[in-house]
C-alpha cells in the first residue's frame, strides 16, 4: 500500500552556496535532489513537496529596488514575489522530477500548486515583525526608504547592517489544500506550499486578501502534513541527523528521539532559533496532532533515512 510523505526540502536543495546562486545553478542542485524524491517513490510513496524561498524572494526585491531607482519601474509588493517564487521553483522541481521518472521509467507526473495560506490577521506577530528580508542597507539609505515608506520596519541587523523585517505569523488554514489532496490521489506528485505560502488573510465576508509578511516553510508544511494525513514527514535540511551540541567537540548525533524528548532538548536550549528549533518544533505540532513519524536528514540520505538507515526519526 502507499504511503503518503511531504517533504520539506530546505535552501540546500536549492542554493548550495554563495558560488552557486544562479538559476542554472539551483536548477542543477534541484536536478540532484529529484533522484532522490524518486527513489522515495520507488519504495512506494506519494510525495507532496514543499520548498523555502528566501535567497529568492531578496533576489526579487532587490531587482525590484533597482529597477525602481535606475529606470522607475514599480515595485514589486512581497506578497507577489512569494508567488512569483512558487511558480519559478516550482516549475523547476516539476520539470525535473517529470524527468527523472521519464528517465527511471516511472509512470507520474509532477505538479505544482500555487498555494495560498491564511493567517489571522489578529496574530501578534503583525504587531511585532521579526523575518529579515531583501538586502543589507546602509544607515543613510535606510533613512530614505523609510521615509518613502513609512508604513516598513527597518532595524539595525545585528551591526551588519540595517534591514526590512515583516511579521511572520502562524498558518491556520492551506487554501489549496484540496487541490494538492486530489492531485495526489490521481497519482501526481505534488509541489505546494512553496516559501511557506502566499500569506492572505480571510476578511470579514469571507474573501481573502494578501499581507505582506513570511509565513515559516516548516510550520506550513506541518500543517499541510496534518491536514492530509502524511503518514511521515520529513525535513530535508544540512545534515544528516539532528545533534546535541552541534558542531562542539561533544556534539552526539541522535539517531531516534520521542516528543518529550524533544521537548526537554529545546528548554534545555539544544537547538538554534534560526536553524534546527523551529524545524523541531514544527515536528512537534505535526507528531502531537496525531503524526506518526516524522524524519530529519539531508537530501542525499532520504532514500536510506526512509529505510530506517540514517537520519533521526521523531515520534509521538
Amino acid at each position: 500500500m502507499t504511503k503518503l510523505a511531504v517533504l520539506a526540502i530546505g535552501g540546500n536543495s536549492l542554493i548550495k552556496d554563495k558560488q552557486h546562486e544562479t538559476v542554472e545553478d539551483q536548477y542543477n542542485a534541484v536536478c540532484e535532489t529529484a533522484k532522490h524524491i524518486a527513489g522515495m517513490v520507488e519504495q512506494g510513496y506519494d510525495v507532496v513537496v514543499t520548498h523555502g524561498n528566501g535567497p529568492q524572494v531578496g533576489f526579487i526585491l532587490r531587482r525590484s529596488e533597482i529597477a525602481h531607482q535606475i529606470a522607475g519601474m514599480h515595485l514589486v509588493p512581497l506578497v507577489n514575489c512569494g508567488a512569483d517564487t512558487q511558480g519559478a521553483i516550482g516549475y523547476q522541481i516539476q520539470q525535473s522530477l517529470y524527468n527523472e521518472f521519464k528517465r527511471r521509467g516511472i509512470k507520474k507526473n509532477a505538479a505544482t500548486v500555487v498555494t495560498q495560506v491564511v493567517v489571522d490577521k489578529n496574530d501578534l506577530a503583525f504587531q511585532n515583525p521579526t523575518k529579515p528580508i531583501g538586502t543589507f542597507y546602509t544607515k543613510e539609505r535606510a533613512e530614505e526608504l523609510q521615509k518613502e515608506h513609512p508604513d516598513w520596519v527597518i532595524i539595525n541587523d545585528a551591526g551588519r547592517g540595517y534591514r526590512r523585517v515583516v511579521p511572520s505569523p502562524m498558518p491556520v488554514e492551506i487554501v489549496e489544500q484540496e487541490a494538492i489532496k486530489m492531485l495526489v490521489k490521481n497519482g501526481f506528485s505534488v509541489v505546494g506550499v512553496g516559501g511557506g505560502g502566499i500569506p492572505v488573510i480571510r476578511k470579514d465576508d469571507g474573501t481573502l486578501e494578501g499581507v505582506d509578511a513570511v509565513i515559516d516553510k516548516d510550520n506550513a508544511s506541518s500543517l499541510l502534513a496534518i491536514n492530509i494525513k502524511a503518514d511521515v514527514f520529513i525535513i530535508s535540511t544540512a545534515v544528516e541527523k539532528v545533534y546535541l551540541n552541534f558542531n562542539q567537540p561533544n556534539q552526539i548525533a541522535l539517531d531516534r528521539l520521542t516528543v518529550v524528548e524533544a521537548k526537554k532538548y529545546i528548554e534545555e536550549g539544544h537547538f538554534a532559533k534560526g536553524s534546527m528549533l523551529p524545524k523541531i518544533q514544527a515536528i512537534i505540532r505535526f507528531l502531537e496532532a496525531g503524526g506518526k513519524e516524522a524524519i530529519v536528514t539531508n537530501p542525499e540520505s532520504l532514500e536510506k533515512a526512509l529505510k530506517g538507515e540514517t537520519g533521526t526519526h521523531i515520534y509521538s
